[in-house]
């Protein structure tokens, strides 16, 4: 896969490319992420990328101009643009499954007091993290990078995807290692059984439970 972001503020993304699953991603090519500085695709002498809104108020709004340019330099025929919005799609498991089968996301990280709303023409998915507001799109575009490259094909176990958070509609079980007992907290005498079926079933209710008492409204009727 391949995924290209559009922002002001590229040196944000430096550590995060260099670290844990990302890393190991690029490193292994499952992954090529390139940063794209918006200021590089603007006609503006002084690199200018936003200006003043047309009716008044306060803030300033990105410019059409430099984005068009960007996302039609880098688009091609199998390209998914998403722009990262407060008015998107609230992202969801299943949104990191479908995205993680595309070949190509141009990922728009917006700052300021938004976008010129003509940028949305270019764009196939506009997507929210959460019913809140954060300075820009820069790491809510970082939690989409993670949450879909971690699922392609080769860049973790398999195994470790088959029981996680949200499949299912149910959060994951407790896990436990070693020691035992701790300051009196013991783990479950059904996990040091060795009876597989008896571990897997009792996995599978504490999911129930843990959804139910946690996240009752990820349950299906």
């Amino acid at each position: 896969m391949k995924i290209d972001i559009l922002t002001l503020f590229p040196s944000m993304f430096t550590n995060f490319l260099s670290e844990s699953i990302i890393k190991r991603a690029l490193n292994s090519n499952k992954v090529m992420i390139n940063i794209h500085n918006i200021r590089d695709y603007s006609l503006d002498p002084h690199r200018k990328v936003d200006d003043y809104p047309f009716g008044g108020g306060s803030g300033m709004v990105l410019m059409c101009e430099p984005i068009f340019r960007a996302v039609e330099a880098l688009k091609s025929d199998d390209s998914k643009v998403i722009l990262m919005s407060p008015t998107g799609q609230p992202f969801h498991q299943n949104t990191a499954v479908t995205l993680s089968q595309e070949q190509h996301l141009i990922i728009i990280c917006g700052h300021y007091e938004g976008f010129d709303e003509r940028i949305k023409t270019l764009v196939d998915l506009e997507i929210s993290i959460g019913d809140f507001i954060v300075t820009g799109g820069e790491l809510p575009s970082m939690l989409i990078i993670d949450a879909v490259a971690r699922l392609i094909n080769g860049v973790i176990n398999k195994e470790s995807l088959v029981h996680e958070s949200f499949n299912d509609s149910l959060l994951d079980y407790p896990n436990y290692t070693k020691p035992r007992i701790f300051r009196g907290l013991e783990v479950p005498v059904v996990l040091l059984s060795g009876n597989h079926q008896a571990i897997k079933k009792w996995r599978q209710e504490e999911r129930i439970r843990i959804t139910k008492e946690k996240r009752p409204d990820l349950l299906k009727e």
